[in-house]
């Protein structure tokens, strides 16, 4: 069979997580979680916030085919730290491609199995990549989702510490909850009511909030009651929110008793809202260095065990 070309108008279709899209002038896509307010202020800000929120975090292609083989054109612009695109077939992981093991820009190509199956391409978390020339063997069809989802977060949801694209724990998580997502975590991120902007035409149905752990040692919790009085105040009070207390780490054990007061006065401030769901970050990895990437980070297994009992909380609840 001839082979299907999308150009980037049909590959706006089948790539998730974004807000929106531009396009460079030799014709590669860029998609934005971030609305332009909101990447101004953190350029003004903060460098290490701002090219992260840049990167290609949580975004996916997706699409149900009967392919043999896709392939498309990338380029990549920026690296925060170097994990993967990866292949699933029918919530399998197929195929890894380490960003340490690829050129700035070339060609990434998958073979599929026979059938008809459901693929998703996963794009690194912690680096910025461009994409153009989307083609298979065979016409591909856009998935169906389930509740639109902003989920909010530092280093840990925007997915450093598996170094794998797929490994993260909002990429285990969904695999599962098969939310359209718009992940803006960022590295080292706080509960910062500036970067909390009405995006223009985005309406989430759900919020995932799992901040703290980059400012467990303030005194102050003014910061956290402005964030979700402002985040409250943009999507009302009626739309449902989890907020994730921080993860145990174990990089400074004679701060856990902080980090402990913390979390308790988190759950107080956000359990104030009916809105509000708590849940204790505490309860989601085992308090063992293997599970970590560096005692705070969770590995491939801390973020799978924190993927699967994030889920198991979420349907427990009714989230």
């Amino acid at each position: 069979m001839e082979a299907v070309k999308y150009g980037n108008e049909e590959l706006r279709q089948f790539w998730f997580g974004a807000y929106s899209f531009d396009e460079t002038e030799d014709g590669y896509l860029q998609a934005f979680q971030y609305s332009q307010p909101q990447m101004e202020y953190f350029r003004k800000t903060f460098d290490f916030w701002y090219d992260r929120c840049m990167a290609s975090t949580a975004k996916t292609l997706e699409f149900i085919t009967e392919a043999r083989r896709v392939s498309f054109e990338y380029r990549i612009i920026w690296e925060g730290s170097q994990d993967s695109i990866e292949a699933a077939v029918n919530g399998l992981i197929a195929d890894i491609r380490y960003v340490k093991d690829l050129d700035k820009e070339g060609t990434v190509k998958f073979d599929l199995p026979e059938g008809k199956k459901q693929v998703v391409i996963y794009l690194p978390a912690d680096a910025t990549v461009l994409i153009r020339n989307l083609v298979s063997d065979m016409p591909l069809s856009r998935p169906d989702k389930n509740e639109k989802v902003l989920w909010l977060g530092d280093s840990i949801t925007q997915g450093y510490g598996p170094l794998r694209s797929s490994g993260t724990y909002v990429s285990v998580a969904n695999r599962l909850l098969n939310y359209d997502i718009v992940n803006q975590g960022i590295g080292g991120y706080i509960f910062d009511k500036h970067s909390l902007m009405k995006m223009d035409g985005y309406n989430p149905e759900k919020i995932i909030v799992a901040l703290g752990t980059n400012q467990y040692g303030t005194e102050s919790m003014k910061a956290v009651e402005d964030y979700f009085e402002t985040l409250t105040s943009i999507y009302g009070s009626r739309i449902p929110i989890l907020c994730i207390t921080p993860l145990w780490r174990g990089d400074n054990p004679e701060g856990i008793p902080t980090l402990v007061r913390f979390c308790d006065r988190l759950k107080e401030i956000a359990g104030s809202y009916d809105n509000v769901m708590v849940v204790d970050g505490f309860s989601l990895v085992p308090h063992l260095p293997e599970y970590f990437l560096d005692n705070l980070h969770p590995n491939g297994l801390g973020a799978e065990v924190y993927g699967r009992n994030l889920v198991e909380e979420i349907r427990k609840n009714g989230f």
